[in-house]
């Protein structure tokens, strides 16, 4: 199709968001976007529609802005499914009026393509460029590979979304309605303080990243104040799930150049980004980002190929085994495991690749221990203690990998607060080492 056929087809597909999503109806499967790519203005739309429907089932991971379907008013016209809770979606599950799908992100493209295919997809997207590609900007995730498969596709389209290379790239005839809505993206604020427990985890990971590492990192004050201690080395590149804020400020410096990557050299490789407006304005046209679906960016097999690669993620709990819950509170679905299985085992098995987990010691303003003798009544495994290198925790780094139980239980006592060492050598001996 050349240019002007590709332009002719744009735009006799346009049209209102309440015009575009009448296609769905009751018991349709609607996928909705991701993260901050998520198309705000078409779940609006489909939301108005909810007198109408019955049993449509929403399907979302990494959900922001309001989630309105998840209201309980709604549940009669809307199922919602998740596979990553985020603070609008999670009241739905605890108050049993939700289902959760357990995948890691790796798998994503597989399940919405097979297990749980789309009826309906919803995009944001930029405009068209002169040869009829559009980018889905800042979001490709597990959503690129249901452009494929979808019966029906609707795209957001937004003049505020950044123009992103790889497979962020899709032809409009791909898609089958478009509507208009330059509407402001959703932004990942940089944290405003950094409390002095962030900064000693922070610290004690930076001391495990060597010149020339690989990194994932994600958002939040731990990630950005470990990029942040960065300032020092070289050659660092980048291969994480979420490209944040602070990956642009260490390339402004000079520490991220992804000289010495393995695989993807030269070019920060992830499947969605978060961060500010002065991000999204840095990534815009700049082929130093290249998205890549999820299956790719997060399979474990190709983390694996990234020499010196470090992974970083967070946990709730984990147990003297060295055990992981990194999605759960309780019985209560938190969140989700994301990439962090994917990264964990793929850092794995890199050549001098490292895994860590951090979490801060407590919780409840000092009252919980967050490394326990045994996890939560209810709380799943996230990661098994068969995956698992280093645990940090603001008290130091407590390294696991071919330890002994005994020897993984004082690594990790030696990390958790001074109040719960005591009890937690004793709940070990007690109840852990002597099975009688």
């Amino acid at each position: 199709m050349n240019a002007k056929e590709s332009d002719r087809y744009y735009h006799s597909h346009i049209m209102s968001a309440d015009d575009a999503v009448r296609i769905v109806k009751s018991g349709d499967r609607v996928l909705d976007g991701h993260g901050p790519g998520q198309p705000t203005m078409l779940r609006e739309a489909l939301v108005r529609r909810a007198d109408e429907l019955e049993n449509v089932e929403m399907v979302c991971g990494f959900a922001l802005g309001q989630a309105e379907y998840c209201q309980p008013k709604y549940q009669k016209s809307f199922v919602f499914n998740s596979v990553f809770n985020t603070g609008p979606t999670r009241r739905a599950h605890w108050e049993g009026r939700a289902e959760f799908t357990s995948s890691p992100l790796s798998e994503m493209d597989r399940l919405f393509t097979t297990r749980l295919p789309a009826d309906v997809l919803f995009i944001h997207v930029t405009p068209p460029n002169k040869n009829g590609y559009v980018s889905m900007g800042i979001a490709v995730d597990y959503t690129r590979a249901v452009v494929d498969h979808a019966k029906v596709v609707i795209a957001q389209v937004n003049q505020n979304m950044p123009w992103t290379y790889g497979d962020s790239l899709i032809h409009v005839t791909d898609i089958d309605r478009f509507v208009l809505g330059d509407v402001p993206i959703h932004e990942i604020p940089v944290p405003e303080k950094i409390s002095d427990v962030e900064k000693s985890i922070a610290g004690h990971i930076a001391s495990l990243i060597e010149d020339g590492d690989t990194i994932q990192t994600g958002v939040g004050a731990i990630p950005d104040t470990v990029l942040s201690l960065l300032g020092n080395h070289k050659d660092i590149g980048v291969h994480t799930e979420l490209a944040s804020t602070g990956i642009m400020k260490m390339i402004e410096k000079g520490v991220i150049n992804n000289s010495r990557k393995t695989l993807d050299r030269d070019k920060v490789t992830c499947t969605m980004m978060g961060g500010t407006r002065d991000f999204y304005t840095y990534v815009d046209q700049n082929p130093t980002f290249e998205l890549r679906r999820s299956g790719y960016v997060n399979n474990p097999l190709i983390i694996a190929q990234q020499k010196n690669m470090v992974a970083m993620n967070s946990a709730i709990q984990v147990d003297l085994l060295g055990q992981v819950c990194a999605d759960m509170i309780g019985p209560k679905q938190f969140s989700g495991v994301g990439g962090q299985l994917d990264f964990l085992r793929g850092a794995s098995m890199a050549e001098n690749g490292k895994a860590i987990i951090c979490m801060p010691a407590t919780a409840a303003n000092g009252t919980i221990s967050r490394i326990v003798s045994s996890l939560d009544a209810g709380a799943a495994v996230t990661d098994t203690r068969y995956d698992v290198m280093y645990i940090v925790t603001e008290y130091g780094i407590a390294d696991l990998w071919g330890r002994t139980n005994r020897q993984r239980a004082r690594e990790l006592i030696q990390i958790a607060h001074p109040d719960f060492r005591e009890a937690l050598e004793r709940e070990y001996y007690e109840s852990i080492h002597k099975v009688i």
